[in-house]
């Protein structure tokens, strides 16, 4: 089955041809979703998978696209107004170019579904939680879920393995047997890891206080959290290269910051996990920053953690094997597959 793949980011739409293989036969990026009613599109698609940032409640598995269920995740806007939207209108337009062939939305947040209720509940009020149907959902799954399984590949065994996604976004998933039991992201993609402009967990009296001192309103205190806080609040860019090729005060509390907040999730991971068997790195920065692999891992020796240093200074570009000899736990870096995840889902759903 030829799956076309389409993932709408804030600005474009990627659209990639996978054949049965996963091999990618057709590649085009769109300046934006309404673009891909009018692209020249190939003749070969048996099935159109769109990736889906948010599934709320009801979706924790992929689900074939009709009128009821685009409905359905209309109406979950509001828990992600930046992205559901650009998704939706690529769900629209392909719709309106392949009309005869089947669309499959894969939600980033399903993979997640799984995390038991110690994981996923936050300790609020029981009228605002069944209210609101508040829960730590996490996101980034396609990606956590496409490289677990790749490094349970490259780690025959490995049961317990902390997925860390690192990109402008930033975000890490224990993962027991195949299956999401926790994460750090949560009801938003705000909580977590220091990110490039977002800025991870922060004392929520913190942010009252600000409110109160600063008369700080919802639309400035979003503004601040999402766009000008993580790296570039801490150093001025969101560019994990620059900030790497710097040597000032005010980049190297960035980078200190910023891997204090990995490291120790990493532990909080393997936590939840009761041990660990691997540890795998994707996303931009967890596949090109070798450095940062160094710094994440100087910490975590006692878990049984060691990196081969010429090994992670080679890797990069393809899935790379980077654990020291006689380490206790394996060390992949996995090139980030969304693609790959999403085509698969889509297969399975519709066989």
């Amino acid at each position: 089955m030829h799956v076309l793949v389409a993932n709408a980011g804030s600005s474009s739409l990627k659209l990639s041809l996978l054949d049965g293989d996963d091999a990618e036969l057709w590649r085009s990026d769109l300046d934006g979703p309404d673009d891909a009613a009018a692209a020249d599109l190939p003749d070969e698609v048996d099935a159109v998978g769109h990736r889906i940032v948010h599934g709320g409640h009801r979706f924790t598995s992929a689900a074939r696209l009709d009128p009821t269920v685009v409905g359905a995740l209309e109406e979950l806007t509001e828990l992600a107004p930046l992205h559901q939207p650009r998704s939706l209108a690529a769900v629209e337009s392909l719709s309106r170019a392949l009309p005869d062939v089947p669309q499959v939305a894969c939600f980033d947040t399903a993979f997640h579904a799984s995390i038991p209720p110690a994981a996923a509940t936050y300790a609020l009020p029981r009228e605002w939680r069944e209210r609101f149907g508040l829960r730590r959902f996490g996101f980034h799954g396609l990606s956590h879920a496409y490289a677990s399984r790749r490094a349970g590949e490259l780690s025959p065994g490995a049961r317990r393995i902390v997925s860390c996604h690192l990109g402008a976004g930033a975000s890490l998933c224990a993962v027991l047997d195949g299956r999401s039991v926790d994460t750090t992201m949560g009801f938003t993609p705000l909580e977590g890891l220091v990110m490039a402009t977002r800025s991870g967990s922060v004392d929520p009296g913190l942010l009252l206080w600000l409110q109160e001192r600063a008369g700080l309103g919802a639309e400035r205190m979003t503004e601040a959290l999402e766009h000008e806080s993580g790296l570039v609040g801490l150093a001025g860019t969101a560019d994990m290269r620059e900030l790497l090729a710097r040597d000032d005060a005010d980049a190297r509390l960035a980078l200190d910051v910023y891997v204090h907040r990995l490291r120790t999730g990493i532990g909080a991971m393997a936590a939840s996990l009761a041990g660990l068997d691997a540890l795998v790195f994707t996303g931009g920065v967890g596949e090109s920053a070798p450095r940062v692999r160094v710094l994440a891992c100087a910490g975590l020796e006692h878990l049984g953690v060691a990196l081969d240093a010429e090994r992670n200074a080679a890797a990069e570009g393809a899935d790379a094997d980077v654990v020291a000899q006689g380490s206790r736990v394996a060390v992949v870096v996995v090139r980030a597959r969304e693609d790959i995840e999403i085509a698969r889902q889509t297969r399975a759903l519709l066989d």
